[in-house]
This record gives C-alpha cells, sequence and structure tokens, in this order.
C-alpha cells in the first residue's frame, strides 16, 4: 500500500489544523473548555504544544511559563519560533510567568528540561495541578504512569494510588516515553497482543530537532552520523518494558522483555527512524505480521479523542520506505509508519519504522495523553475548588 492510499484510508491530521474532522460526537466532550499551561512553553517541544493547542475543540491555552529570562515577556517577544507556520494569534500576547504555581489554568504540560523538571513538575502537583509530562524525570517511578494512549491507557489506575502515595490532593504526573520509545512500542503493541515479545534489537537513526535548539553543532552533524546520544539507549531498554506491562492494582510489573538498543544522531531534520528485528514467543509468517500490524485499530473510547487515529500504525510496501522527507507527517505526525517487513535470520522478523519525533514522540504524545485523562474525568476545572498554593523552598533556573 502507498502512503497516498493509505491516507485515504485513515483520517489524517492536517499539520497546521491538527484537529480530527470526521468525528460527528466527542461523547466525553466537556461542556466547556479546560484551561491550559505551558511550562517551556519556548522550547521546541513547547512551541508544538502551543500551535497543537490553537483550536482544539477541548483544550485553551491560558498561560505559558519558561526561564527567567523569558518572564514578564509577552510569548512572541520570548519564543524564539522555529515552526513553519506563525505564531497561533491566541498565543502571542500571553505574558510569560515563571515555572511556579500557581497559574491561571487547570492542567500543566511540561516541556521542561530535566535538569529543573522533577522539582517544578512535583510543586505544581502538590499545589493541586495535573501535570502532563514530557520530561524523562519521572517516567520510571513506581507510581507515575508512562503512557501511550494506545498501548496502555489500563496504566491511568494508578493515579490515585501515587495521590495516597505522594499526598497529592487533586494534582498528579502523568508522562510520555522517550520520543525513540514511543514509535517503537506502538508499533510493538499488536504484536505483543498477537503474538507475545522476547527479544527487541533496534538501532535507531534520529533527527537533530529531537537535541532541541541550538541542539547538535553544525560542523558535528554535517554530513556525518554522531553514534552516541546520552541517556537514549537506557531509556529505549526500559521504558518498553513498564508500558508494555501490567499495574496489579498496588505497582507496576515490567514486561517479560529483553531489548538492546544503539542510538544514533543523523542530519536530519524531524522523524526518528527506527530498524528493528524481533524474536515473537509464537510462530508467525510475514504474512501475519503485516496484517497484525495494518488492522491494529483503537477502542471507540480511543478513536473518539480529537488527536487521535482509529489506526495510528501505516504499513507500506514500497521497498524504500518509510522516508523521513516523504513519510514523516502521515497522520499529521501522529501515525507510526513501517516498511520493510522481511525475515530476520537471527532473531525472526525485522522491520524499519518512522516517526514524528517532536509530535508523536513528545507534544503530540503529550496532548493525546491529557485528552484521554479528560475523558476519563482525571481533569476538572480548578474554578470549582479554592487553589492549592505551594511556594517552593527555592527556584531553579532553566539551564
Amino acid at each position: 500500500m502507498s502512503l497516498e492510499s493509505g491516507k485515504r484510508k485513515q483520517s489524517v491530521i492536517n499539520a497546521s489544523s491538527p484537529h480530527r474532522d470526521d468525528k460527528s460526537a466527542h461523547p466525553k466532550e466537556p461542556q466547556r473548555k479546560y484551561k491550559v499551561g505551558i511550562l517551556g512553553a519556548t522550547g521546541l517541544v513547547g512551541q508544538h504544544l502551543v500551535r497543537l493547542l490553537a483550536n482544539h475543540p477541548w483544550f485553551e491555552l491560558t498561560e505559558v511559563a519558561a526561564s527567567e529570562r523569558s518572564s514578564s515577556k509577552t510569548y512572541a517577544e520570548a519564543a524564539r519560533w522555529h515552526l513553519d507556520i506563525p505564531i497561533p494569534p491566541s498565543a502571542r500576547g500571553l505574558v510569560v510567568k515563571s515555572i511556579d504555581p500557581p497559574l491561571d489554568c487547570d492542567f500543566v504540560f511540561s516541556a521542561l528540561d530535566s535538569s529543573v523538571a522533577g522539582t517544578a513538575e512535583e510543586s505544581f502537583a502538590r499545589a493541586g495541578y495535573p501535570v502532563v509530562s514530557n520530561a524523562k524525570n519521572h517516567r520510571m517511578d513506581p507510581d507515575v504512569p508512562l503512557l501511550i494512549p494506545e498501548v496502555n491507557a489500563e496504566h491511568l489506575a494508578a493515579i490515585p494510588v501515587q495521590q495516597k502515595n505522594r499526598g497529592y490532593d487533586r494534582g498528579f504526573i502523568v508522562t510520555n516515553p522517550n520520543c525513540s520509545t514511543a514509535g517503537l512500542v506502538l508499533a510493538l503493541k499488536p504484536l505483543a497482543d498477537g503474538f507475545g515479545l522476547e527479544k527487541i534489537f533496534a538501532v535507531t537513526l534520529q533527527a537533530l530537532s529531537g537535541a532541541g535548539y541550538p541542539g547538535v553543532a553544525s560542523l558535528d552533524c554535517s554530513a556525518n552520523v554522531i553514534p552516541f546520544i546520552a541517556g537514549e539507549e537506557e531509556k529505549m531498554e526500559s521504558e518498553p518494558r513498564k508500558l508494555l506491562g501490567d499495574w496489579d492494582g498496588s505497582s507496576f510489573a515490567d514486561a517479560a522483555l529483553r531489548l538492546s538498543a544503539h542510538c544514533n544522531r543523523v542530519p536530519v531534520v524531524d522523524g526518528h527512524t527506527e530498524c528493528v528485528s524481533i524474536g515473537l514467543k509464537k510462530t508467525a509468517s510475514l504474512g501475519d505480521v503485516r496484517e497484525a500490524l495494518r488492522s491494529f485499530e483503537v477502542s471507540e473510547e480511543l478513536a473518539s479523542l480529537p488527536s487521535a487515529l482509529r489506526r495510528p500504525i501505516l504499513v507500506l510496501d514500497e521497498e524504500d520506505r518509510p522516508q523521513p522527507r516523504r513519510d514523516v507527517l502521515a497522520g499529521g505526525g501522529m501515525a507510526v509508519v513501517v516498511g520493510r517487513v522481511r525475515p530476520c535470520p537471527l532473531l525472526g522478523v525485522k522491520f524499519t519504522l518512522l516517526s514524528h519525533n517532536l509530535v508523536r514522540g513528545a507534544a503530540g504524545a503529550a496532548l493525546l495523553n491529557a485528552e484521554l485523562l479528560a475523558a476519563r474525568g482525571f481533569l476538572r476545572h480548578r474554578d470549582a475548588h479554592p487553589p492549592i498554593i505551594h511556594i517552593p523552598a527555592h527556584r531553579k533556573r532553566l539551564a
């Protein structure tokens, strides 16, 4: 199947207007929009969140927060804008606040650097704000959901336990995985369900935008491959086990899965490519594997979310696909594109996948998580409750 025919078979989110227009009803749609704040709003992930929230049917951006050097400026003045479309008018005039509560919003997205994300996210959760985080700091905490809605929505059951453990009232923290993990695990989900997984070997070719701005020095990345990304292989080898594991009511039990990853930075702007070999527990033909990937479909609950794709995995049959330049915006950046499904002489089956590291792997992932939280009643309007004010003992500057 070509990408073009694949696009006709699944609704594609337009890159500048990311919300699905093929849904006549949203069963869990809120009666009024939730007010949203973004911590780390001036960075690349924060900018994609600003873009994705423009004209969102459920959420309204009311607060942007960043480092002290940006504080008190308008967003248009503070943000060095890197996206291909202009700053949404609704965001341009927002005044940048510090990354401390209180903020005039019902919940916050965290696109903060890991150097400050941990304590800032805890401060907001303690002050009664749900925190939907893209940062790594709390992903592997034993009471924090590491969430891909299409994979492990049931892990949201950990939130009440987290609140009890930490003494949070209405606040909590939910995280999305590392950008390279996100695409990998979504592609693994139907195979785990259908055949079981034993071993995964993955080699990544990761885009420059994954390093943020200014990112990798031009003399390092031009016509070159850098075979090391700090902390990346460790995240790819641990996060999938939590994502594909179980919540037993009190703790997470990791999936019995062995993984090995090699992570490389390559001179591509957007889109992480991964070459993956898989050892399955059950014997499956290549046709079985292709069909499991191609037919993977989310539940009606998930399909009703504004940013969701009913079929989030797009399988291509061309021998030279997927390619970042041609395929990275499939599904508005929310699809995982899989190609080159073929035998692996070592593990059984192998394929190549591509996902947009700043959409499916970051901002879009966090947005989808927030939509699921709203649909399941985890988000509340703060004006219905008195605010909880927590003043941090000290504030850290954004590195």
